[in-house]
């Protein structure tokens, strides 16, 4: 039987090793300011040095009110370019690939007074609601995507990713779970996808046609009134059309609770099917472009079955890595063992500490983070 996972993927001139990439993860280890530590950059540097085919890097704000969290890496300055290079010769030198993730955390914002969503909701407790962006904040909106992109060209990064899932701002305007606009970015699924497509077109210009551009999107919300599955499979084919190299699918809003949510906390079963499979296939069908799946992928069998059955063509990884971060080396020598990772989400809580992000379970790693 053919090894898959261990075969190499082209996207747009950029090839992989190999099938497997590290799914966008926040680390929580930039600077108060946005700027890469060399904490954060060891972070990235040990995950090329486990194997991987790619590395998307964590969620990156494109602009100040687009900033989701302290210590979250920013992209909205040339004075983020110097630290970055540094960090992408590091992962380069041991044959990985690294692509910056680009965000806007819209009326999740960290800072509630400046949050801006297609329309007003409120985002967790104890918070008023986020304004709706207008015309002008729109276009401000998709400058700073393609600014922040062209910045990660210079800096060496071999492609970027646009953050469009996980109720993000890209998320938000093309849910109907958060957007009741009745302008020219709501109502219709071709009017809440119009921002995306704006930021693709805005970034594709200023990064050249030959960069890779990929992008993370739902396969739905989960959320009454939200983006759906019929709209996510439309909505890839019509970016495919207008110059996108990639599609990572994913799914879920936090609002959709913890059984559905981006890190839903049920532990997917052996030789069961991962996450968002059935979406996945139903897409695959009709996308000439790489897609790539991430969530509940737990042994080397299942990515090695996705590929065979093509369901997809890269497996993504994130809860994984941060249990093991070795456990792609091992698979592609031919280690079967499943991973021990149990989908609590205690990976997350040092976050909050600002001990950055690991695995609690492992008493281990809890004192190497500490010192």
């Amino acid at each position: 039987m053919p090894n898959r996972i261990s075969t190499p993927l082209t996207i747009n001139g950029m090839t992989l090793r190999n099938r497997f990439v590290r799914s966008a993860t926040h680390e929580g280890l930039a600077s108060r300011e946005g700027v890469y530590t060399p904490e954060l950059a060891a972070v990235y540097e040990r995950l090329g040095r486990a194997g991987l085919g790619l590395v998307v890097t964590g969620h990156a704000f494109v602009s100040p009110e687009g900033r989701a969290g302290r210590n979250q890496a920013a992209a909205d300055s040339d004075g983020c370019i110097g630290p970055w290079r540094e960090t992408v010769d590091r992962v380069h030198a041991s044959g990985t690939k690294i692509v910056l993730q680009l965000a806007h955390a819209g009326g999740a914002a960290a800072d509630a007074a400046s949050a801006v969503g297609p329309s007003p909701f409120v985002s967790g407790r104890n918070r008023p609601p986020c304004r709706e962006a207008s015309a002008g904040e729109i276009a401000h909106i998709v400058r700073s995507f393609a600014e922040a992109a062209l910045r990660a060209k210079r800096a060496g990064f071999d492609g970027v990713q646009l953050h469009a899932a996980h109720g993000y701002l890209i998320s938000q305007f093309l849910s109907g779970f958060y957007n009741h606009r009745s302008d020219a970015y709501g109502g219709t699924p071709e009017n809440r996808a119009r921002l995306l497509l704006e930021i693709l077109g805005a970034v594709r210009t200023e990064v050249g046609r030959d960069y890779p551009v990929l992008a993370k999107i739902n396969c739905e919300d989960f959320a009454p009134g939200g983006f759906s599955a019929a709209e996510c499979i439309r909505l890839c084919r019509e970016l495919e059309r207008h110059g996108l190299d990639a599609v990572e699918l994913s799914g879920g809003i936090p609002e959709a609770g913890p059984l559905l949510s981006p890190v839903r906390t049920v532990d997917p079963q052996p030789d069961g099917p991962v996450y968002y499979e059935e979406c996945a296939r139903e897409l695959r069908r009709g996308l000439s472009i790489p897609l790539l799946l991430v969530g509940g992928v737990r042994d080397a069998a299942a990515a090695e079955r996705l590929l065979a059955e093509e369901i997809c063509d890269g497996v993504s990884l994130s809860r994984p890595l941060i249990r093991d971060p070795e456990i792609v080396r091992r698979w592609l020598a031919g280690e079967t063992a499943r991973s021990t990772c149990v989908s609590c989400n205690g990976c997350f809580r040092p976050i909050l500490t600002g001990r950055g992000l690991f695995c609690p379970r492992d008493q281990r790693g809890a004192r190497n983070h500490d010192s």
